[in-house]
């Protein structure tokens, strides 16, 4: 047992209080100091380095708004809509509760979608963070599945309906697909059992898992150390005589502290305005059918998720029967150029990628022929599986495959800064795409709008999966020995 300290002679109140706390709890101390006062960041942080503690912020947001509003929300289908009235209506400050709430799960999806980005153009996800980044695809898993969720308790009629829609998607999964999305619903039809296992995954499960891997990717990212915007690991560098702390870092608090609660003030300036004059942002943020109860007789003339789910909405609309072949060819081709021009890729992912395109193939050519010798009744589509199936596999293929990230970029830098000028137009058209895909899910189906979802689709894919050939192309730029620092 460690020995007690004492208090300085004369000391203050406070002084004596914390020092009666350490004594007791040497944890929680030690754990300050390992990821706060003696945690040593990079010294050349830039604003791209706020959107990690501004999620932060906004999973406490809410979690606190959830709590409030779980304390009249009912998950009855019958009294669901009218809870949230009532919350609207009648609750003290209930309404600034819920606007919190709603306006928070877009500003959710803001921050991350960003802090990732930052994570693409500097290399974050480059060795040894590779676990880091794992641990951030699957809170951007499970986020998505605590925002599809909720977006079902309120009980409106674009909740209904969008969850009526998504949970069809998993019925074109060969064989279990049915039995799948029945499970789902707990009905045959979106009713009170869906929305009261919805409502439990919504307020217990996913939170749960989410803050693990929240918890997770902190220790993850504080045991390797943070990236930087020159890509420079500091902990390589030179290091102080005495202490032996690198020279090129400062103590996260109270430097960076500071440095995120002035972004933090920023932060909420612009949360709050859209908050009091415009939350639901022109319906984006709140669509106003879903100000009109449920009705399950009566479907929306245009069903579409929240904009956060609408790029990857469009790759599922995009995957039509005539697309098929272009997408199958694409990927042979992308095969070929990624395998044979990549020397660097591992093994396991060359022969993951052939095999998990000659399972792909399979069910593509073979699937209908199979069930014809079992005697199963084949279902009607591109060879026994209609495009559904297939706009589900490049929907979920989308998501899965930043994940991989890692394991595709063979550039010999991490940072853009110091990779050839043509990669920053490969990062500029690939936002780009991104943002008309998010446009294009929210837009009615079209023919133009579906051949350049189609395109978009094709260059998503393509950024990734040919990043072992792209990546290596061009003459980096020469990364410093240190960081680049200029003082403010």
């Amino acid at each position: 047992m460690a020995e007690f300290k004492e208090a300085p002679a004369g000391a203050s109140v406070g002084v004596k209080t914390m020092t009666w706390l350490e004594n007791r709890f040497p944890t929680a101390f030690d754990a300050y100091k390992v990821h706060m006062s003696e945690y040593y960041a990079p010294k050349n942080f830039n604003w791209w380095y706020i959107f990690g503690s501004l999620a932060l912020l906004v999973l406490v947001i809410q979690i606190v708004t959830g709590i409030f509003l779980v304390m009249h929300y009912k998950p009855d289908a019958s009294l669901a809509f009218a809870s949230v009235e009532y919350i609207m209506r009648d609750v003290p400050w209930g309404w600034l509760i819920r606007y919190m709430h709603s306006t928070g799960a877009s500003a959710f999806f803001v921050v991350v979608y960003l802090h990732m980005f930052r994570g693409l153009i500097y290399g974050s996800y480059r060795q040894p963070r590779e676990l880091v980044w794992i641990f951030g695809c699957a809170i951007f898993l499970c986020l998505m599945a605590e925002a599809f969720m909720g977006y079902l308790l309120p009980w409106g009629q674009m909740s209904y309906w969008g969850a009526q829609v998504i949970i069809n998607l998993f019925a074109a999964i060969p064989f279990v697909g049915d039995e799948l999305s029945t499970l789902i619903r707990g009905d045959f039809v979106v009713g009170d059992a869906t929305l009261n296992r919805f409502f439990s995954f919504h307020v217990i499960a996913v939170p749960l898992v989410l803050l693990g891997l929240v918890v997770a990717h902190l220790l993850a990212l504080h045991d390797v150390g943070s990236n930087n915007p020159d890509g420079v690991e500091i902990k390589k560098g030179p290091k102080d005589a005495k202490t032996g702390k690198p020279l090129d870092g400062v103590p996260f608090h109270p430097f960076y502290t500071v440095h995120d609660i002035y972004g933090v003030c920023l932060f909420l300036m612009v949360f709050t305005a859209i908050l009091f004059f415009s939350p639901e942002f022109g319906g984006y943020f709140l669509e106003y059918n879903n100000f009109i109860p449920a009705d399950p007789l009566k479907t929306p003339p245009h069903i579409a998720p929240v904009w956060y789910f609408t790029p990857f909405y469009s790759m599922l609309r995009a995957t039509t029967s005539d697309f098929m072949p272009f997408l199958w060819g694409f990927l042979g081709l992308v095969g070929v150029v990624t395998v044979r021009r990549s020397p660097n890729l591992p093994a396991v992912l060359k022969v993951g990628y052939w095999g998990l395109l000659a399972a792909l193939l399979f069910l593509f050519d073979v699937h209908g022929v199979v069930l014809g010798w079992l005697g199963m009744k084949i279902p009607t589509g591109l060879h026994g599986l209609d495009a559904k199936f297939w706009g589900v596999v490049v929907m979920g293929g989308s998501v899965l495959i930043m994940a991989f990230l890692p394991w595709l970029d063979d550039s010999p830098v991490k940072s853009i800064r110091y990779r050839p000028d043509g990669h920053l137009y490969v990062y500029v058209v690939f936002v780009i795409f991104f943002l008309i895909l998010g446009y294009l899910g929210v837009q009615p189906p079209s023919a133009g709008g579906t051949i350049v979802s189609q395109v978009g689709t094709l260059f998503y894919f393509g950024f990734f999966l040919l990043m072992p050939w792209w990546s290596r192309l061009g003459t980096p730029k020469a990364v410093p020995d240190r960081v680049t620092f200029h003082a403010h």
